[in-house]
């Protein structure tokens, strides 16, 4: 799969601490960076056929149809593109025009991943979003309209303007849409954030991590009983329309990603592109070193598997890890378990997998800690 950064917004949200830039000065010559870089790394992935392509950022629906297709098109000369692939763009609300998604409708993306993140105005105001509420359902319904069925939305919960009761209709604002999958996330302050600095000044109240546990479990209890799998932390589907990059991320599938800031994984080691735009693009086009590369050890690949296996509803599979580790590291998960199982954070089905509880998913992170290892076993 291949991932591309797209890195341009027109505005920072408070919270983001994702690598991007409100300048569009360079967008011409990084999008001929992201088709060279794809051709100078195409011996990356073993496997040429590619399943899922995501355009994430920053804002990708800033591109346009023609330079999505480009993109597209550098894939499509360097690896063969499955007939059924997922080719996903993330949208902002307010770019999603009638005039752009007509465009869309004529380039290969099947799938929107839309940033409504809350249908109130303040609440979009405090987050400092490009988007209006009016924009957030209108944008739902204009892609559907144009016969976009695969999309997903994003909502955010868990912090000080967000009710119990504005959270709930949120969510009720999404499921009435029928859309086939919703992301939801808490709230989380990242350090060099504006939305950090503001706390640090008095100027907004910290979150609350009672509010964001209540929330979150108002989250999986009004999904589920909608009709949605909750498959993994934040994400839930129906009728089993899981998202296949992010399930592939999951379950250790190997990704190249394209773009300043991206990540490309390979099973064995680890690799990052620069997270500045002028060093990227020059890095690119002179072919000079532009990535770090950190080889992972035989414990490092083991604790990262239980940590995102762990977040699934699939949860974490002792004959694979008996078969890509070793009977002592699938011994090691069984002597240690035992707590959390007591505690009812965690069952073991079918003598098999390892699967959070409910309760257990409010802990998921701590919960993988504990259980990853420091030295091989």
């Amino acid at each position: 799969m291949i991932y591309f950064h797209i890195p341009f917004c027109k505005q920072a949200c408070h919270y983001c601490d994702f690598h991007f830039s409100t300048s569009m000065k360079y967008k011409d010559e990084m999008m001929l960076a992201l088709q060279k870089e794809v051709a100078l790394r195409a011996e990356y992935l073993a496997d040429k056929t590619i399943r899922s392509i995501y355009f994430g950022g920053g804002t990708p629906s800033l591109l346009t149809a023609d330079e999505i297709e480009r993109l597209i098109g550098q894939v499509a000369a360097h690896f063969e593109i499955a007939s059924d692939a997922e080719i996903t763009l993330e949208a902002n609300p307010d770019d999603l025009d009638k005039a752009k998604v007509q465009a869309l409708r004529h380039t290969p993306i099947n799938r929107f991943s839309i940033g409504i993140q809350s249908f109130y105005e303040e609440d979009l105001r405090w987050m400092n979003r490009a988007h209006h509420a009016s924009e957030a359902e209108a944008s739902i319904k204009r892609v559907q309209d144009a016969g976009f069925e695969n999309i997903t939305a994003d909502l955010i919960y868990g912090y000080p303007l967000l009710t119990d009761a504005k959270w709930k209709s949120n969510m009720e604002k999404l499921i009435a849409f029928d859309i086939p999958h919703i992301s939801s996330y808490a709230m989380t302050v990242e350090q060099k954030t504006a939305l950090a600095h503001f706390i640090r000044n008095g100027k907004t109240p910290p979150m609350q991590e009672a509010q964001s546990a209540k929330q979150m479990q108002m989250l999986i209890d009004t999904l589920t009983q909608n009709g949605f799998a909750h498959y993994e932390i934040s994400n839930f589907a129906k009728n089993g329309q899981y998202a296949k990059h992010n399930t592939a991320y999951w379950q250790g599938k190997h990704y190249l990603g394209i773009g300043p800031s991206a990540h490309s994984f390979n099973g064995k080691s680890r690799s990052w592109n620069v997270a500045n735009n002028t060093r990227y693009i020059e890095g690119i086009t002179t072919e000079t070193p532009y990535i770090e590369t950190e080889e992972l050890s035989n414990e490092d690949q083991f604790n990262e598997y239980i940590m995102t296996a762990l977040r699934t509803m699939w949860g974490v599979d002792l004959e694979k890890i008996t078969r890509d580790f070793s009977t002592d590291h699938r011994q090691y998960l069984l002597s240690n378990i035992q707590p959390f199982i007591s505690r009812q954070e965690m069952e073991l089905v079918h003598d098999r997998y390892l699967i959070l509880t409910m309760k257990g998913k409010l802990l998921a992170d701590y919960i993988a800690s504990e259980l990853f290892i420091v030295d091989d076993v």
